[in-house]
């Protein structure tokens, strides 16, 4: 066998190591870049890393808060509230996506008052939110469910809208119901992007955690790292960061991976492509 032969096996088993090993290198490095400026407390003029703390300092908050046992209370209060307003926005984001992007008159009545609504930060949410429900637990999640809600309907809005005309006039022409064409044509098409939108909104979600948790309440992420900043413990700031940061990102690589598996025909679609 020639050497050509060998070479194209090891050319793809390169590629495929060399995504993995370029994030490994990206994160190493903005790591030292980190340990290194907070080390020698530079300070630029607009940027100073003079209270900065360092990443073995990170560390150590972040072994101390793994080793004791309010972690758990923490993740799970936070996790609750998360999930809890994902669930809601999902829900009315997809319900609403649908109807909106299939119907002119819906548009024109349901959707001015959702751009309106759109822009306004969760912070600015929080008056109106300890108004509105009886319950703090009630108003964090009803903060990550804002979070979470414009991402998810605006992608599943433009995912229906997206869908191409021919197809549905094909499967009209064939007999195909309103309710068939729905199911079977409109739904697959746009599932790509209201995926797209559900995993844009988790991660919004995990954003908006730190704004909620300021509300009221004893345990949380958000909580702890808003406390933390309370008492200036610098490193425990970050530490809290950090966890939302990775538990959200995680998140929203789930929801993606779920998403994905319910769309095998998207899959083959990318494959071909």
């Amino acid at each position: 066998m020639s050497s050509t032969g060998f070479s194209l096996p090891a050319t793809a088993n390169l590629r495929r190591l060399g995504r993995p090993l370029l994030r490994v290198i990206s994160l190493a490095a903005c790591i030292l870049a980190w340990q290194w400026a907070a080390s020698r407390h530079i300070d630029l003029g607009l940027v100073t890393f003079q209270n900065v703390p360092s990443p073995w300092d990170v560390w150590q908050a972040a072994v101390e808060l793994i080793q004791s046992p309010k972690l758990a209370q923490h993740l799970t209060a936070s996790v609750y509230r998360v999930f809890a307003g994902f669930a809601g926005a999902a829900l009315a984001g997809i319900l609403l996506g649908l109807v909106i992007g299939r119907s002119r008159w819906l548009e024109d009545v349901l959707l001015p008052p959702l751009e309106v609504l759109r822009p306004i930060p969760a912070v600015a949410w929080i008056p109106l939110a300890i108004l509105m429900f009886p319950s703090s637990e009630m108003s964090m999640v009803y903060i990550t469910f804002i979070g979470a809600l414009f991402p998810i309907l605006l992608n599943t809005i433009h995912g229906v809208e997206g869908v191409d005309a021919r197809l549905i006039a094909s499967a009209r022409s064939l007999g195909g119901t309103r309710r068939a064409v729905f199911a079977e044509v409109i739904l697959p098409a746009a599932a790509p992007s209201i995926v797209t939108g559900l995993s844009i909104g988790m991660g919004t979600a995990w954003f908006c955690l730190v704004t909620a948790e300021m509300i009221s309440g004893q345990f949380g992420i958000g909580y702890y790292t808003w406390a933390s900043y309370t008492i200036q413990n610098y490193a425990e700031i970050v530490v809290g960061m950090l966890f939302i940061g990775v538990i959200g990102m995680g998140s929203s690589v789930l929801v993606k991976r779920i998403g994905n598996a319910l769309m095998p025909w998207h899959l083959l679609q990318r494959k071909k492509a």
